[in-house]
This record gives structure tokens, C-alpha cells and sequence, in this order.
């Protein structure tokens, strides 16, 4: 959701926090782990599907970012995160540097899908605050 608003009424917010997003389904579902596709594929739409995979291109938060002035982000991720990759966090700060909004990315190596280990927590809440502190 946090990518959606982001993208699509960035002029209505100041910044935002993207705590393991989903940037694109096709790559989502190419690189989640295999024993949760079947499932994601039925709920997100098959990407295997030429003209699902078009239409989940083309509505992907990581492809409109690259059409649209975004509004800063910090981007937050795990690096064994076995439910949404680090690759898709990685798309989206790409997408937003390139286009010259600023963001903050953070990717804990010892966690998964949302930190879940007391000193990674505090680490991010603090840098959370600090950084939407400075933008917002």
C-alpha cells in the first residue's frame, strides 16, 4: 500500500516508509520462494501469462516510479526474507534514484520478512525517525 500511495498520490504526502514491499509482481513471483507461488500466482494473477505479466509490468510500483515525481522514501528490508526478496526493495530505491528522489535504504543480514530481533528494531525505528524527521 505504502508503494501505491507513493506512486500514485505522491503530491498529497510528504514521504513515506516501505517496510517490505512488493515493487513488482512479475519479479515478485520469479524470485519469492517456490513453495509459496502456486498461491501467490493465484492471488496476484499468474506472471507466466504473457498478458498478466504485461499488465503487472505496467501497473508495478518500481515502472510508474520511473513515470512520476516521487516523494522521498525510506525503504526498509530483510535480507533472508523468504515472503517478499531484498531484490524487490532494491527496485524500488533504484527506480527512485535514478529519478532523483531522495531515499534511505536499510537491509538488516540477519533478518526476514519485518525485523523481529531487539537490536535491529530499535536500529530502524531510530533511523526511521530521523530520516522522515529531516524530510517530512
Amino acid at each position: 500500500m505504502t508503494l501505491a500511495v507513493s506512486t500514485f498520490y505522491s503530491d498529497r504526502i510528504r514521504c513515506s516508509v516501505d517496510i517490505v514491499g512488493m515493487s513488482n509482481l512479475v519479479t515478485f513471483l520469479e524470485h519469492t520462494e517456490a513453495y509459496r507461488r502456486d498461491l501467490r500466482r493465484v492471488e496476484y494473477g499468474d506472471e507466466r501469462d504473457p498478458k498478466m505479466r504485461e499488465f503487472s509490468r505496467k501497473n508495478s510500483a518500481d515502472e510508474q516510479q520511473s513515470m512520476r515525481s516521487g516523494s522521498p522514501m525510506f525503504v526498509i528490508a530483510g535480507k533472508n526474507d523468504p515472503r517478499v526478496p531484498v531484490s524487490e526493495s532494491q527496485q524500488i530505491a533504484d527506480a527512485l534514484k535514478k529519478q532523483g528522489t531522495p531515499v534511505w535504504f536499510l537491509i538488516a543480514k540477519d533478518e526476514g520478512h519485518g525485523y523481529r530481533k531487539s537490536p535491529t528494531r530499535i536500529f530502524s525505528s531510530t533511523r526511521r525517525s530521523s530520516s522522515c524527521r529531516s524530510i517530512c
